[in-house]
């Protein structure tokens, strides 16, 4: 997969890579293949939702999913755009096949 876009390093960030349209935003230099997919999904994602939509669902989704599972990571685990991207990041063909609003499959 060829990333057509940009890379960001931030040492300071508190976790490994977070996508923010057109940015990936990295806490270290060189992400592997996976980790770059992971975040390209997020970034189609937030293509076509808009990304204030984007982040609005992302934060509902998991007030409800922390409500739901009683704790941080199990919410966010359960959040169906990361639901979508883990289930697919190692599938380095998937956002050529992928459908469009593809992360309702997993709410």
């Amino acid at each position: 997969m060829r990333f057509k876009g940009f890379l960001l390093n931030v040492s300071f960030l508190w976790v490994e890579a977070m996508a923010f349209f057109p940015f990936i935003l990295l806490k270290k230099k060189n992400p592997g293949p996976v980790l770059l997919n992971h975040e390209c999904i997020h970034l189609r994602q937030q293509l076509e939702m808009g990304i204030l939509l984007f982040y609005v669902w992302y934060f509902v989704e998991y007030l409800i999913r922390l409500a739901q599972f009683r704790g941080h990571y199990l919410a966010y685990l359960n959040i169906s755009f990361e639901r979508e991207a883990y289930r697919n990041e190692k599938d380095q063909e998937y956002l050529i096949r992928r459908g469009l609003w593809a992360f309702l499959e997993f709410l």
